[in-house]
């Protein structure tokens, strides 16, 4: 299979674990908006948030490591699994220690009442996604969609159960997900056979260490997203100021508003999990620079397009997503989403660029890139945030992204060099830049207006897109 048609095959396979799973969750924000309030959002999303943050350093980046080393032929898969999996056993353990301690700091204040659940939530997320990596890794991609498929009903069923019926708010949430992922577990064990790749003989310490060696410069990579992301919760939340609206509820609201662009996310995570794959494996290639060029051309067209029209219909996606009948400020979250979508594209674009530091191994780079996303958007956040509120949170998230963004462009090129047009992507984030700027100052013909500045998106990334796909179907 030509690496075209495997990139579209394991597209397309993805997809369809994914893209139910993705659309549940957040249609079930639905469901939190009509149970849960303001402040309780806000406590529930720095929780999700959490977990990304200590994920990554208590499975020494398990998502990074394990995929890029089980899908390499030079490695026994019975000793990436055993050795990954004892790594991840001694991370959880060193949580349970640490979990207690965070929540005395103040700023993780939102911990307590939710410690032993929060070491089980990362336990058992952590280990569904040792197991779906390592399924993965194996080219396993049906498995890992029908996985996916399963634990969209099982966490669907546990949501109505604890927060419809049980009313058990935040926790209930909590449990949901630490059910389903639990239910994933042990099916992924029986059905991908995880049993004969686990065995006390298969555990190596050199390759404990040469994984480490790889990973350890991810990790505060990871961290530093996590942080980009937990800062502008906490800010809000925290922050005091007399010129803007700060504090839980605010802080819930931009919680709301974040999960709108997860529909673009959503994409993104589907065509990145079949990307990260085709990365690594066509690295020495000699068309490489070729391949990148194509696929990330039409990869940022379909962004780029896809995010105008999300940008144009906010406001009624807004209205099917937060349930407002119960608490009424959820009404108003359409407002803080533009920005907010225009930074989604920037956080797909970068992912796309990280791929190339983790396949030619300078994992390196990826830190120091996401170490200027995160000094930008703690310094936006102290400025802006006091001054324009939940909107201030929104500009510094785009900034910090989109700056490094270009600190990316210019880096990741040099190890593999592949043409791009920075015309088209000035202009591409300049028309969705007054598009944000229509709904937010809720413009004269603000929809119609909208619907040019889509038209001409679409005219402009069209080709770029068709282009792609036309090659793919050629070469299928």
């Amino acid at each position: 299979m030509n690496k075209y048609k495997k990139l579209a095959f394991n597209t397309v396979i993805f997809a369809i674990g994914t893209f139910g799973s993705k659309i549940l969750v957040i249609l079930l924000t639905n469901l939190y908006t009509k149970n849960i309030s303001t402040d309780g959002m806000s406590d529930k999303d720095l929780l999700d948030t959490m977990l990304l943050f200590l994920q990554p350093v208590f499975t020494f980046a398990l998502q990074e490591y394990l995929i890029r080393f089980g899908l390499d032929n030079n490695y026994d898969k019975r000793e990436v699994f055993t050795t990954s999996f004892c790594m991840t056993a001694v991370g959880m353990i060193a949580s349970a220690g640490v979990i207690p301690l965070l929540g005395l700091i103040h700023f993780f204040g939102f911990i307590n009442g939710y410690t032993l659940i929060l070491i089980i939530y990362l336990s058992t997320s952590s280990l569904r996604m040792l197991f779906a990596q390592f399924v993965r890794s194996r080219d396993m991609v049906k498995l890992f969609s029908l996985d996916g498929i399963i634990a969209t009903l099982t966490l669907f069923i546990f949501n109505v159960l604890f927060i419809s019926y049980a009313h058990l708010g935040v926790k209930g949430s909590m449990y949901a997900v630490i059910l389903s992922d639990f239910c994933s577990c042990v099916f992924l064990f029986i059905v991908g056979g995880l049993h004969k790749f686990i065995g006390k003989k298969y555990l190596s310490k050199e390759l404990a260490k040469t994984m480490l060696k790889f990973s350890l410069p991810l990790i505060p990579t990871i961290v530093m997203w996590a942080i980009t992301s937990l800062s502008d919760r906490l800010f809000i939340r925290y922050m005091t100021s007399d010129r803007a609206e700060l504090g839980a509820g605010p802080a819930g609201l931009y919680a709301v508003a974040n999960k709108i662009p997860n529909l673009i996310s959503m994409v993104s995570t589907i065509f990145f999990q079949a990307w990260n794959m085709s990365a690594i494996t066509e690295n020495e290639s000699d068309d490489r620079s070729i391949f990148y060029e194509k696929v990330y051309s039409a990869y940022e067209a379909m962004l780029f397009i896809a995010s105008a029209f999300l940008i144009l219909f906010a406001k009624p996606v807004s209205s099917i997503i937060a349930n407002s009948s119960t608490y009424s400020e959820y009404g108003t979250v359409y407002v803080y989403t533009p920005v907010l979508i225009i930074s989604v594209i920037f956080t797909c674009l970068n992912q796309f660029l990280g791929s190339v530091y983790s396949a030619t191994k300078h994992t390196k780079n990826s830190f120091w890139t996401a170490l200027i996303a995160c000094c930008v958007n703690l310094f936006m956040n102290f400025m802006l945030i006091p001054e324009w509120g939940i909107q201030g949170a929104s500009v510094a998230t785009f900034l910090s992204y989109y700056i490094c963004f270009w600190v990316r462009m210019i880096d990741a090129r040099y190890y593999v060099p592949f043409n791009f047009s920075k015309e088209k992507s000035i202009l591409n984030t300049v028309l969705l830049l007054e598009m944000s700027r229509l709904i937010i100052f809720d413009c004269n013909n603000c929809f119609l207006r909208m619907a040019i500045i889509t038209a001409a998106v679409c005219g402009i990334n069209f080709r770029s897109l068709l282009s792609t796909v036309q090659k793919i179907l050629r070469k299928s």
